[in-house]
């Protein structure tokens, strides 16, 4: 099943990605009241980084993901659990049953589906009291590194933009009329990676890439030839993870 960006190119370069913060992903399951043994649905689930992260928490983990180089990723990763289960679908069309999660996740994957859509589509597999979240780890660009990189990107695609993953999801989750009140839960990552794993994850960079087109090479490139320069075989990115949860009403 494709959808209308695709991320087969890049399956092998988001496993260099940051997990979330494990602070925010706490702060969530007990927002959420979820305990071990209960179903939880993680939709977009990619290479598993949020999926791994439920897993390890004792849930029921069923990963939806749309595209097959990322999924296939994600079951190598995820090949230990027993508690983890892999379907092919989207955001808005899942695939599974009604009424049958605790919790539905969407890590880095809200922002490429129709959201009202996914919304819908998430209440129609909740169960009657269940949540949605759908979270993003956001880079520090108040971080010397991570501010020069962003000059690097801006000086080649003027006016770049990072879409919806950077905007504050409340007001679509709230136009929706199907959860609320929206709660807020941020935390902190420092991400230790090494420098040549750090230009393969700007591979990945979808958003990038997109916007970029036939510069995408040329900017990934600028980006390695700062990060060499350095003088360092690693460095320490800081990230945060924001997440925005909501009960299904009624």
């Amino acid at each position: 099943m494709k959808t209308e960006w695709d991320y087969t190119e890049l399956a092998d370069a988001y496993l260099q990605r940051p997990d979330y913060a494990k602070s925010a992903i706490d702060q969530l399951l007990t927002q959420a009241g979820v305990q071990a043994g209960d179903p939880v649905c993680d939709v977009g689930a990619g290479v598993a980084h949020l999926t791994l992260m439920l897993a390890a928490h004792g849930l029921q983990v069923v990963a939806v993901e749309p595209n097959d180089a990322m999924r296939a990723n994600g079951i190598t990763r995820t090949r230990a659990c027993a508690n983890v289960r892999w379907h092919e679908g989207t955001g808005e069309a899942t695939g599974q049953p009604d009424q049958a999660f605790r919790l539905v996740t969407f890590g880095s994957s809200f922002n490429v589906t129709d959201r009202p859509a996914a919304l819908r589509e998430t209440r129609r597999i909740l169960k009657p009291g269940g949540w949605f979240a759908c979270m993003w780890n956001h880079r520090d660009l108040d971080d010397p590194i991570q501010s020069r990189i962003e000059a690097i990107i801006r000086e080649s695609v003027p006016g770049y933009g990072y879409g919806t993953r950077r905007e504050d999801q409340t007001e679509v989750i709230d136009q929706s009329g199907l959860f609320g009140p929206v709660q807020r839960i941020e935390g902190s990552v420092l991400h230790h990676q090494g420098i040549d794993d750090c230009i393969e994850a700007w591979r990945s960079h979808a958003t990038l890439q997109r916007q970029a087109g036939e510069r995408f090479g040329e900017v990934v490139d600028a980006i390695a030839a700062y990060l060499h320069g350095l003088g360092t075989d690693r460095i320490a990115i800081p990230y945060v993870t924001n997440i925005w949860a909501a009960q299904l009403k009624g």
